[in-house]
């Protein structure tokens, strides 16, 4: 039976082109592993890097890319609006076919034994794979970025890392591993350069804060465009999905007078995500997938799958 796993780390590099090459090139390397997709920002100073196999193979390449963020990236010259707290800052693992969630957490659990016992790396477990119900959620694992976790860890309890040293690493930080669903990320644009606006929407918006129930989002300034980001994670799009969370931030945006100018998908996005979006601002009635023109030559080419 077909085993078939993503992996989409997250690294604190969005400028260094040939950085992010190295990255790319050391998952590249790996037998087995395909790239889908490379999203790079410069003001968010993050690349968000999507690949797929069977996991063995998403394991090693992941181990890899750790390698070789540990090695380029020091996060003490490291200045980006996004959150981070390690070089390779989060890996997530999802389970796309054979593979159960269960599965992803134990591959994290071996990845972050390793990466903490070879890289000399903290490592904290979160989401299906956390081991403490407080690390479940990637933003109170993540509380305090870099520069605040080098003074908890170590000295507090509570940040003792599942796996590595008990001390932050000097330049590479720590790293958040996990297993989770498929996930949305985007950023939001508004026609401002108030920051205070986004802030506010974001509060509106996330779940933490009575929003949404699977939203996560924050205010976040781009400096080099003159505007502001709400900037989501979506983590379960069936259940929260795209279109009313974008509802949601015009209509609060709609208080503030301020436009909403364009939503940014980072990395990739499932395609039902998208056809809800589609069949609720459409209105669509009786409107099935078996009508959409390439899933019916995607039919007669392959035959029922």
């Amino acid at each position: 039976m077909l085993q078939l796993i993503e992996c989409v780390p997250n690294f604190s590099e969005g400028r260094n082109q040939g950085t992010i090459q190295r990255l790319v090139q050391a998952i590249r390397e790996v037998p087995g592993v395909q790239v889908l997709d490379v999203h790079t920002d410069g003001d968010h100073h993050r690349s968000v890097i999507t690949f797929a196999g069977e996991p063995p193979a998403c394991g090693e390449a992941a181990f890899r890319s750790a390698q070789v963020a540990q090695a380029l990236i020091d996060l003490n010259q490291h200045q980006g609006v996004h959150p981070r707290m390690g070089a390779v800052d989060v890996i997530p693992f999802v389970p796309l076919e054979g593979v159960t969630m269960a599965d992803g957490a134990a591959l994290a659990r071996q990845l972050g034994e390793r990466i903490g016992r070879e890289l000399n790396i903290p490592v904290f477990l979160y989401e299906a794979a956390a081991t403490r119900p407080e690390r479940i959620d990637l933003a109170q694992v993540r509380k305090g970025q870099f520069e605040g976790l080098r003074e908890l860890i170590g000295t507090d309890p509570a940040h003792v890392p599942d796996f590595g040293p008990n001390c932050i690493h000097p330049t590479a930080g720590a790293v958040a591993i996990g297993a989770r669903k498929p996930l949305i990320a985007c950023n939001v644009t508004l026609g401002t350069a108030n920051v205070e606006v986004a802030k506010h929407i974001a509060r509106a918006v996330r779940h933490s804060s009575g929003g949404l129930r699977y939203c996560r989002a924050l205010g976040l300034e781009i400096k080099s465009k003159g505007v502001v980001q709400v900037s989501m994670n979506l983590t379960d799009f069936r259940h929260t999905p795209l279109h009313r969370a974008l509802a949601l931030i015009e209509h609060e945006a709609q208080r503030y007078g301020v436009p909403v100018l364009g939503t940014q998908i980072v990395g990739l996005v499932p395609q039902a995500a998208l056809w809800d979006a589609a069949a609720h601002y459409l209105k669509l009635e009786q409107f099935s997938m078996d009508q959409v023109l390439e899933n019916r030559l995607r039919y007669l080419i392959r035959g029922p799958q």
